[in-house]
C-alpha cells in the first residue's frame, strides 16, 4: 500500500468522524481487525468495532474527531487527536450527565490491503471518567 492509499483512507475516515458514521468507521477495518481500546477491551471482528463507534456516538451524539498530527510510516500510521463532545446520553453504564468531556487520543494503526487490521488507541479514559462525574480528582 502507498503512503496515498493510506492518506486517503484517513480522509475517509474523516469524513466518517464529521457524519458520525459508525458504520462507514467501521468499514476501514479489516473485517476480522483488532482494536486494543481502554473503553471497549479487545475488540475482535468489524461488527464488535462498529459496536463500540456506537455506544460512543449515542453517548456523545455532538462527538468531535479531529486529527492533530498524521505519521505514516510504510503500512503503519500514528494519528494523534483530539476528541470534545457532551455526555448526553447512556456510556457505558453510566446515565447521561449533560457534561463536557475534552481529550487527547493516540491511534497506533496498521493497514494492509486498504484497511486497518489493527489499531491500538491511547486515552486518559479514566480522565474521560472525572469529567463525565463518575470518579473524583483528588485535590492538590
Amino acid at each position: 500500500m502507498s503512503r496515498e492509499d493510506i492518506l486517503a483512507l484517513f480522509g475517509r475516515r474523516e469524513a466518517a468522524w464529521k457524519a458520525r458514521d459508525a458504520r462507514a468507521l467501521a468499514e476501514s477495518h479489516a473485517i476480522n481487525g483488532i482494536v486494543i481500546s481502554p473503553t471497549g477491551g479487545v475488540l475482535e471482528g468489524r461488527d464488535e468495532i462498529q459496536r463500540v463507534y456506537e455506544i460512543w456516538f449515542s453517548a456523545f451524539p455532538d462527538l468531535t474527531f479531529t486529527s492533530d498530527d498524521l505519521l505514516v510510516d510504510g503500512s503503519r500510521a500514528m494519528q494523534v487527536a483530539s476528541v470534545c463532545g457532551t455526555h448526553s446520553g447512556d456510556f457505558f453504564g453510566v446515565p447521561s450527565t449533560g457534561r463536557k468531556v475534552s481529550f487527547a487520543c493516540a491511534l497506533v494503526i496498521s493497514v494492509e490491503n486498504g484497511e486497518i487490521t489493527h489499531e491500538r488507541r491511547i486515552l486518559d479514559f479514566t480522565g474521560v471518567l472525572v469529567q463525565v462525574g463518575v470518579l473524583k480528582a483528588k485535590p492538590r
